[in-house]
């Protein structure tokens, strides 16, 4: 197999479920990172040549093709190995995994949004948003709560690491929230998750 392209950025979670994916498949060294800015209001018109939408992560194949977004290149991925797959082929299995990659990326959808207006001027943050935001990330977890035990009996998938991935990104940018308080079970499946190689090897940083 030829080197795939990434294009990355070390503070995208996106990216990050892209990265704990190649390593928990074995293929990390198979893919080359090429760091690629992108921001809603600039778009990055070399990327727009493989992704029109500007966004990250994007995955350049060795035969030029390119795929997009971080779900579709995780699973692409995850079809490359011959291992325990991240995406169960079989039901139930595969549904409880998709849902919990769906309450995953919703966090992270939800919580981008509101990075995006706590970056704003003061007075032209919008507080009903805010607390919209806030409400529905603490609710998640609290639901997160009541599913750690499953969590940690089922196989590793695609589900843990959209979960891992956004209650990572609530350290990353909202460690106010200390959501750890008053969820034991949860914190102890986030302990065995951040344990894993794959996970410490990506790790955010707030880099330009």
């Amino acid at each position: 197999m030829t080197k795939m392209l990434l294009h990355w950025s070390p503070r995208s979670p996106y990216v990050r479920k892209v990265l704990i994916t190649a390593h928990e498949t074995g293929l990390a060294d198979r893919i080359e990172t090429v760091r690629t800015v992108v921001a809603s209001s600039e778009p990055n018109v070399e990327l727009m040549k493989e992704n029109p939408q500007s966004r990250l992560p994007t995955l350049r194949l060795a035969d030029g093709t390119a795929i997009y977004d971080s779900v579709v290149i995780c699973e692409y991925l995850d079809s490359l190995h011959n291992g325990a797959k991240l995406f169960p082929p079989g039901w139930p299995e595969r549904l409880v995994a998709l849902r919990r990659h769906a309450l995953g990326d919703g966090m992270l959808d939800t919580m981008l949004m509101w990075r995006a207006e706590v970056l704003r001027p003061p007075a032209n943050q919008s507080i009903k948003h805010t607390q919209a935001w806030r409400l529905k990330t603490n609710i998640s977890v609290d639901m997160l709560e009541e599913e750690a035990e499953a969590l940690g009996q089922s196989p590793f998938s695609i589900g843990h690491i959209g979960i891992g991935v956004a209650l990572g990104y609530i350290d990353f940018r909202f460690p106010e929230l200390a959501w750890r308080n008053g969820h034991p079970r949860l914190t102890k499946w986030y302990e065995m998750f951040s344990a894993r190689p794959s996970v410490r090897a990506t790790e955010p940083v707030d880099e330009p």
